[in-house]
């Protein structure tokens, strides 16, 4: 392992998802914060049975590897049935385990230990700072995780009340979390503005061929997705872009429809590194997500970086857009006023002031400045001494 963890203060992430899947808010929060503080990136938990189930070799051992200059990677094996009721509790002391032994093994400390998501192990470092990081809200997501309302409630209010710093993405979340009692703080999504800053510049993707103009959408395909939004773009003779995963459509009523449109392409998942040349063939970013709790208390990810590759965005109706200056992203409230909007947005894409205004906004909420945000609240270690008003420094 790198010398940088030796005898080092570092910041132990707690992820909802692998490194190596989609990349989520932790993770480009941790990407940021690692230019400051080595970051200890923890998986979720993977069972021995998976882990055999996809021919893993030495699955009784937990792994711990660099994945970068200053970060390295845990990969915890446990039980069998970690979501399960005792076995969950098992699980969670297996993983406090580990870190503490991965640390060891490092010859580092923890200055925090961030938790982003509902497991039990923001007490897992003792004496290190413990911030709950609420990426969603996830109580309301709980039917679209396959996991019981009730047991994440109880998590939920564990973690508020264990938790020193508490983080909520949106004005929405940080809201209901203060009616629980709980001191909150606005720490919203951002914008990867440096993969994104020359998209007009990249090759665009070869296994795309669709004619102007083009609509994309990119991210996961599922229930948060409503589809009639897209339908009605592709039915006013918009080529339609999907990059990224999508269900059987057996699984989302009228997604086969959709896809077998004219004009309509889908590319199936790909990695961050090569979203930019799909960019290249966008000209309007689209955020069509249906109006649930759920939706309504996040902040998208896409529609930020959208905006740092200098796309026009078209969205629902959803709170997070108040948060960004108004008129940068266009809003339809129905199927027809949607695809009214990208017509219209399609239309000035390439205007060059425009541009930079859609830039200039990313910029704002970029993720060097949310990880300045909790880099101060690391250095200060007070919470009540903090504003809590921290969307923009």
């Amino acid at each position: 392992m790198s010398a940088v963890f030796n005898g080092a203060d570092c910041i132990v992430v707690v992820a909802g998802t692998p490194w190596d899947g989609v990349r989520c808010s932790e993770r480009h929060l941790s990407a940021q914060l690692s230019r400051h503080r080595p970051i200890l990136w923890v998986d979720p938990p993977v069972s021995m049975a998976r882990a055999r189930r996809g021919g893993q070799r030495g699955v009784l051992r937990n792994r711990l590897e660099q994945v970068g200059e200053r970060t390295a990677r845990l990969i915890v094996t446990t039980v069998p049935g970690v979501t399960r009721r005792g076995l969950r509790d098992v699980a969670a002391a297996q993983c406090r385990r580990a870190v503490r032994e991965a640390l060891a093994e490092l010859g580092a400390q923890a200055a925090a230990v961030i938790v982003a998501g509902t497991a039990d192990l923001l007490d897992c470092v003792p004496g290190a700072l413990r911030i709950f990081y609420g990426t969603d809200d996830f109580v309301a997501g709980a039917g679209l995780m396959g996991l019981q309302t009730g047991w994440v409630e109880q998590a939920e209010r564990r973690q508020l009340a264990k938790a020193d710093i508490v983080l909520a993405v949106s004005e929405t979340l940080r809201d209901r979390w203060a009616g629980m009692g709980a001191r909150p703080l606005l720490l919203p999504n951002g914008a990867d503005v440096a993969a994104m800053s020359r998209v007009e510049f990249v090759r665009p993707a070869a296994n795309v061929h669709l004619p102007s103009p083009v609509a994309g959408l990119v991210g996961h395909v599922s229930e948060r997705i409503d589809l009639d939004l897209l339908v009605a773009v592709a039915e006013r003779g918009v080529s339609l872009l999907i990059v990224g995963p999508s269900p059987r459509t057996s699984r989302l009523p009228g997604l086969d429809r959709l896809l077998a449109m004219p004009g309509v392409y889908a590319t199936g998942p790909k990695p961050f590194s090569e979203l930019p040349s799909y960019y290249r063939h966008m000209d309007v970013g689209l955020t069509p997500y249906t109006d649930t709790a759920f939706n309504r208390a996040s902040f998208p990810l896409k529609t930020l970086e959208y905006l740092a590759a200098g796309l026009p965005v078209v969205a629902s109706d959803l709170p997070a857009n108040a948060h960004l200056r108004p008129g940068i992203v266009r809003v339809g409230r129905t199927p027809a006023a949607f695809a009214d909007q990208v017509v219209e947005a399609a239309a000035e894409a390439r205007d060059p002031v425009l541009v930079r205004a859609r830039r200039a906004e990313a910029d704002a909420h970029s993720w060097q400045r949310r990880a300045s945000q909790v880099l101060a609240l690391l250095d200060a270690a007070n919470p009540p001494m903090i504003d809590t008003t921290l969307e923009r420094c």
